[in-house]
């Protein structure tokens, strides 16, 4: 194990400990739910392959967190567990299978199924249905005393139903204490008007109301209680979850409406599913499903491992957050000339999609956030649509971090454009581009010959085109009609019918063409064809890293930031999805050796029947490699007409063969 990899597991045992008294003990959470699962996921996956490194006080060696020292402790009767996490079908799928292979009769059951709500978990302690105590979960094992609060929520029962068996001997309810969206919405409202700090969510307020000493606090607030487990001294007396649940509402406590019975687990995973969208129109804060084993003989039959019992799952959503360590930082130069800046990273999962990179918007924003290559960032989606990068967790900042800075970047990514800023502008532009003269000269490259090579789509009939507003992007060109066409300057109807023709006729070029005249730059026509050939996709070449790019033949690092710069565009993944839904995509390259392959040549003098971009051309279609001047790894030097003395002397010194037109063509046959 590499030494950076154990700094940075020390660095998240203490973080995330630290994460953990603030949320457990002080119940003052400085990061989110989905922020602390990804670093304990990271922190989980590093102790899997070094079970012998895994530190005493690694938090997953403990069920929760230390204890504040404000109100009474008190030891709970049975473990306040919880419950291991699963974030797809397929690994529900696959909890149900383990826990088969130890008890059969999990692929037989029923199950019960309830929201998963994002509250403070409490147990209250009824003696002959009076209530004695509360007590929150605490570190699982134990917790506080805070009956006298608890005593205020007006959902909590003070006696239980007298007419209820369960009213006699010892009850537990265990629940959620919780705020509805509604009530935590009307409590901030009041404090914008009085000129107070808003809190943070329902979760928190319920917790830190919950922790005040003066009990009249916490009667000011609109708590509620929802009931999830029942436990009675002699536990045969309870032998379903769904009787639980029956028990808990005939006893007086309020239980969830989302709460039921499903007979088999396709039925749990279909409910699952439907549940995605139902919950974010529920009253309160939901961030998935508690799935259950129903029968409580089997359930209690499977056992626990460490801290999780295996009966029971929580069925999360994915998280609106995840957090990453940023690999690079690319710049992009969009159709106004715009240079962007776009943070790269390994893939994570965020609001359900895959996300390998975030806007960073501006020079400004690096700054103000200090968001250096290196550092770990957590990661969410704007309005569930744009990744961007929320903050930097600096507690993990490395040594090697690098700052970022843009003058020298733009200098070093484009070493041929000038960028200019205007006065009160936040973002550099290319210097006297406009949007229009950029499309028209991308639009130029499209077409050419070592391109697409559309006939008639030369420079003026590009500008007229674009002139008139008929072509805002290149995907434009394929929607274009005859009848749009003919009339304008320099057209007629048989050449406006030709052209629409010629451009219906490149609709699925090479893929090697079709990645060169995307005009990415530094991606010239021969590193076009080795991405081609090694992608063999476009969507592979669409989606891959910088680590990848790296390892193609031809592309160091000014090569893989502009082809990440280039596809992480929002305005360039626009054209891509248009360019697909116009039937426009490139074929894919067929995995095939062809005899070329790997074999490079130089072409000196004037040929009789091809011209030199013929013969690159051809070359390249072939699988070879075409140079401007001999080197020491050129395979071939063919010989034209009028030939000058300097190439064929270097060939001959370096050992390059040396043919001539007719040679070379029995060669490509």
């Amino acid at each position: 194990m590499s030494v950076p990899n154990s700094k940075r597991y020390s660095e998240l045992v203490k973080l995330l400990n630290k994460y953990s008294y603030e949320y457990h003990a002080l119940d003052k959470p400085t990061v989110t739910d989905a922020v602390y699962d990804g670093l304990m996921k990271e922190l989980e996956n590093f102790e899997g392959l070094h079970p012998d490194m895994i530190a005493k006080d690694s938090p997953s060696q403990r069920v929760g967190s230390s204890i504040s020292k404000s109100f009474e402790k008190y030891q709970h009767k049975t473990t306040m567990i919880s419950l291991l996490d699963c974030f797809s079908e397929s690994e529900a799928k696959a909890w149900l299978e383990r826990i088969a292979k130890i008890n059969p009769k999990a692929l037989k059951t029923n199950f019960w199924v309830d929201s998963k709500k994002d509250g403070l978990a409490c147990a209250l302690h009824y003696q002959d249905g009076q209530l004695l105590r509360a007590v929150t979960r605490g570190d699982g094992k134990t917790g506080e005393v805070v009956t006298a609060n608890i005593r205020t929520i007006k959902t909590v029962p003070l006696s239980l139903n007298p007419e209820h068996p369960f009213f006699k001997g010892y009850t537990e309810v265990r629940g959620e204490i919780i705020m509805t969206k509604l009530d935590f919405d009307a409590l901030n409202k009041k404090r914008d008007l009085s000129g107070l700090a808003r809190f943070m969510n329902p979760r928190n307020l319920a917790a830190g109301t919950i922790r005040q000493l003066d009990p009249r606090k916490v009667a000011e607030r609109p708590l509620r209680f929802h009931g999830y487990d029942l436990i009675r001294q002699d536990s045969t007396e309870i032998k379903t979850n769904e009787q639980a649940y029956k028990d808990m509402r005939r006893l007086g406590f309020y239980t969830d409406s989302e709460a039921h019975l499903e007979l088999d687990f396709p039925a749990v995973l279909e409910y699952a599913h439907n549940f995605a969208k139902k919950r974010l129109q529920l009253p309160y804060n939901t961030d998935g499903l508690v799935i259950k084993i129903n029968n409580r003989k089997l359930y209690d039959s499977l056992g626990s491992v460490g801290k999780n019992p295996r009966g029971a799952i929580a069925y999360k959503y994915p998280a609106e957050e995840a957090t990453t360590v940023i690999k690079d930082i690319v710049i992009s130069i969009g159709r106004t000339g715009a240079a962007t800046p776009v943070a790269v990273f390994d893939p994570v999962i965020v609001a359900g999609t895959t996300v390998r990179h975030a806007s960073l918007h501006n020079a400004d924003e690096i700054e103000r956030k200090d968001i250096r290559v290196g550092d770990t960032v957590v990661i969410y989606k704007a309005g569930d649509i744009i990744p961007q990068v929320q903050r930097v967790i600096k507690e993990l900042r490395t040594d090697g971090a690098k700052r970022f800075f843009y003058d020298t970047e733009l200098e070093r990514q484009y070493p041929e454009l000038e960028f200019e800023r205007p006065d009160g502008e936040a973002v550099y532009r290319v210097k006297g581009a406009s949007a229009q003269i950029l499309l028209e000269r991308g639009l130029q490259h499209f077409s050419s010959k070592g391109a697409l090579d559309i006939d008639g789509m030369g420079q003026k009939n590009v500008e007229i085109l674009v002139g008139n507003g008929l072509v805002k992007d290149f995907a434009d060109i394929y929607i274009l009609t005859e009848q749009q066409i003919k009339g304008l300057e320099r057209f007629a109807s048989l050449s406006a019918s030709n052209l629409v023709r010629a451009i219906a006729d490149k609709k699925n070029p090479s893929l090697n063409r079709f990645i060169f005249g995307l005009g990415i730059r530094h991606v010239g026509a021969q590193t076009a064809i080795d991405l081609a050939n090694h992608y063999k996709k476009l969507d592979n070449l669409g989606t891959a890293t910088y680590a990848d790019l790296k390892q193609v033949d031809g592309v160091g690092e000014i090569v893989a930031e502009s082809i990440l710069a280039w596809f992480v565009d929002e305005d360039n993944q626009a054209l891509l999805a248009k360019f697909r839904r116009l039937g426009v995509w490139p074929q894919d390259v067929l995995r095939t050796k062809s005899f070329l392959s790997g074999q490079s040549f130089v072409i000196t003098g004037s040929l009789q029947n091809m011209s030199r971009d013929e013969v690159a051309t051809k070359i390249r279609a072939l699988g070879g490699v075409f140079q401007s001047s001999v080197a020491k790894g050129t395979d071939y030097l063919v010989i034209g007409e009028n030939a000058g003395h300097s190439k064929v002397d270097k060939a001959n010194k370096l050992g390059t063969k040396v043919i001539n037109e007719q040679e070379f063509k029995k060669l490509i046959k």
